[in-house]
């Protein structure tokens, strides 16, 4: 505890310094090399070692081999759980029917059979793609066999051919002349032909295949962090109680679907026989990690000696340790290695990623488990994180399994560690700076340079936009293309689109041509502050940036404060539905409290513009039955924690919004008791 306390105090401290420096420089032009000669100085930039290489073992081959779309679900929804878990096999068909992603949405009522020929041809083509035919063409397959350990597939001309990479077969499911399954495998991935004549989609299918099912969301982080609304022993409970029933493997969750009620349940693994003709077992489950929060918040579920809270990561460290115990003494249904995989998010430079490397360590000895056996996922979103990340991963060096980028939380600390330099430029102006693009290449090269590659995951960010498949079909093959052998994408449909940039891209590869490239980013890029020259905004300009802010934080704090909801689709301001968790909330409240401290608006403005967004948000809500409108009294929990976010956003530590939501949820709850 008195470690933790005394981390967070130099952070303050650290801040205080960049603070000093900015002031005394005020009305200066920035000069980068002060600028950087300061950060050394002070000690947030830390001196960079040797080389070196993670020395992480007994990594599952989730995480080492296969390159996968990455989901994160809030564990205290055991439904959005159970779905994150089963979605390791997902329909490629029902993925493609049910969204955008073909360019239109499905018709309202009944099954479109144009629509539901567009989806096959999509999926044939991808096919043709992936697994080419000598030869053919995968529409033109009448059926699908075994044949002396590869493929034979039947063309409609009565020619028989073989897949051009015949390794890519990897089994079968059923009789080997009728086969109910054909397994093929590319980039480590499988993909299965489900073959059924007498189904509906079979029936019509030359070859009898009634749908393509992929691998596709190959991990899965169980969230107790952003994504929850956790701030009291009842909460932790919950998110505790649910980690357990995953770990355990027993837990469930009744689901009603129309008139239809079931019981939802874990996956079983999938049987096969191999292509060498012997059994062949794959996990029916995503591999789980944990994500514990960070090292800023204290909790009432447990006290201390003294009567105090302790800090929950702490808490969360043993417990979800504890927890996951029942996995690696048990079947290992999760991790044949027998390894916990804990994502630690929010940690500033290499002493606080040191500090939790030891927890971890004092949480093994108390368990009695194995040196090492929990792994750490470093969440690469802090600015003193980012310009120090080999130090930090070299701090953790024998647990790293992990390491993200992740845009929005380490925009929002961009903006609270440079509050005092100036007013920034316009949020969607930020996302296309030229810092963002260095920090992305950054966080590649440098795991890439500590050994990364074949041991650990390099990932990247969400997808915020769940119902724009086609444009995450479109642009979200940038990542396996930067050479991230992750991402994170918003539901399982979304991680089975996903999955198909994972077949395209071959992202070992990649990730050898950019280590045998020798790209290096230039730090000095990722510390150029976005400031706004000359501040030539119009009026219209500053009235709409600070609306669209100020309408994302009150559409997502009044579902946190009033109903507990840590992570939902809200609508924007022009009613797109939008991914939003404290992150999102992070940004655009720095952001506002930024121009305010600087006067390009006033209190006065900002107080006139949340009343008018919390009108647009009830309306937006006026659907919802346990809505709780901000309108016409404005005096709620809700509406004055938004406010808070954005008038006291300046004096927050590192700008997070967790101590604000946390003291205006416990009031809600009390209010309610």
């Amino acid at each position: 505890g008195p470690r933790n306390a005394a981390l967070l105090a130099r952070r303050a401290e650290l801040k205080r310094q960049i603070d000093d420096w900015h002031i005394r420089r005020r009305g200066e032009p920035h000069d980068p090399s002060e600028y950087r000669s300061m950060l050394e100085e002070i000690g947030y930039l830390v001196p960079t070692g040797p080389a070196f290489s993670i020395s992480t073992d007994r990594i599952d081959a989730e995480i080492a081999d296969i390159a996968g779309p990455q989901l994160v679900v809030p564990v205290t929804n055991a439904r959005f759980a159970l779905n994150a878990a089963n979605a390791r096999w997902n329909s490629l068909y029902d993925a493609l029917y049910g969204t955008d992603a073909l360019g239109d949405l499905p018709p309202a009522a009944g099954y479109s059979k144009e629509r539901g020929q567009r989806v096959i041809a999509w999926s044939k083509s991808f096919l043709d793609d992936v697994f080419p035919l000598v030869g053919g063409l995968h529409a033109e397959a009448t059926a699908y066999r075994p044949a002396g350990g590869a493929l034979a597939v039947s063309l409609g001309d009565e020619r028989v051919t073989a897949l051009q990479s015949p390794e890519q077969f990897a089994g079968h499911r059923g009789k080997i002349e009728a086969p109910e399954a054909i397994l093929l495998k590319n980039n480590n991935l499988f993909v299965e032909l489900k073959i059924d004549r007498d189904h509906v989609i079979g029936s019509e299918d030359a070859a009898g295949v009634a749908d393509i099912i992929l691998e596709s969301a190959v991990t899965t982080i169980m969230d107790c962090e952003d994504s929850v609304a956790v701030v009291d022993a009842e909460d932790k409970i919950l998110a505790y109680g649910n980690w357990l029933g995953l770990m355990r493997g027993n837990l469930q969750e009744p689901v009603t679907k129309g008139r239809k009620t079931f019981i939802r349940r874990l996956n079983e693994d999938r049987s096969y026989t191999g292509a060498d003709g012997r059994p062949l077992s794959l996990k029916g489950l995503s591999l789980l990690l944990i994500r514990n929060v960070g090292h800023l918040m204290t909790c009432p579920a447990a006290l201390d000696r003294h009567g105090n809270e302790i800090f929950e990561g702490l808490l969360d460290a043993m417990c979800t340790v504890m927890i996951a115990m029942h996995d690696i003494n048990g079947p290992k249904r999760n991790s044949r290695w027998g390894s916990i995989y804990v994502v630690k998010p929010k940690m500033h430079g290499p002493e606080e990623a040191a500090f939790a490397s030891a927890v971890f360590e004092h949480v093994e000895r108390c368990l009695g488990l194995q040196e090492n056996t929990v792994k750490i996922g470093i969440m690469d979103e802090e600015r003193r994180t980012t310009v120090n990340l080999k130090e930090c991963i070299r701090a953790a060096g024998n647990r790293v399994a992990f390491i993200n980028t992740g845009f929005l939380d380490r925009t929002g600390d961009e903006i609270h560690t440079s509050m005092e330099a100036g007013p920034f430029i316009r949020t969607a102006d930020i996302k296309a700076a030229d810092w963002i693009a260095a920090y992305e290449d950054w966080n590649v090269d440098v795991g890439l340079d500590c050994g990364l590659r074949g041991r650990a995951q390099i990932g990247k960010g969400m997808w915020a936009m769940p119902d724009l498949m086609r444009d995450m079909l479109d642009q979200k093959i940038m990542h396996p293309e930067a050479g991230a052998n992750t991402a994170w994408v918003p539901s399982p449909t979304a991680a089975t689109l996903h999955a198909t940039h994972y077949h395209r891209v071959n992202v070992a590869r990649r990730q050898r041509q950019i280590t045998e490239g020798g790209r290096s980013t230039d730090l000095d890029r990722i510390l150029n502050i976005a400031l706004a020259d000359g501040r030539n905004w119009s009026e219209e300009e500053v009235t709409s940036e600070v609306e669209n802010n100020l309408q994302g934080i009150l559409g997502y704090v009044v579902r946190w404060i009033d109903q507990g909801i840590g992570c939902s689709k809200v609508p924007d301001i022009n009613d797109v539905q939008l991914m939003e968790d404290r992150a999102t909330c992070r940004i655009s409240s720095q952001h506002v409290a930024n121009w305010l401290h600087h006067g390009v608006v006033d209190r006065a403005f900002v107080e006139a513009a949340f009343r008018r967004m919390a009108a647009v948000v009830d309306r937006q809500n006026a659907g919802d039955p346990n809505y709780l409108p901000m309108a016409p009294g404005f005096d709620g929990e809700a509406f004055n924690a938004a406010r808070d976010l954005v008038f006291e956003g300046c004096g927050q530590p590192s700008g997070y919004t967790e101590p604000i939501l946390h003291r205006y949820r416990v009031a809600a709850k009390r209010r309610r008791q």
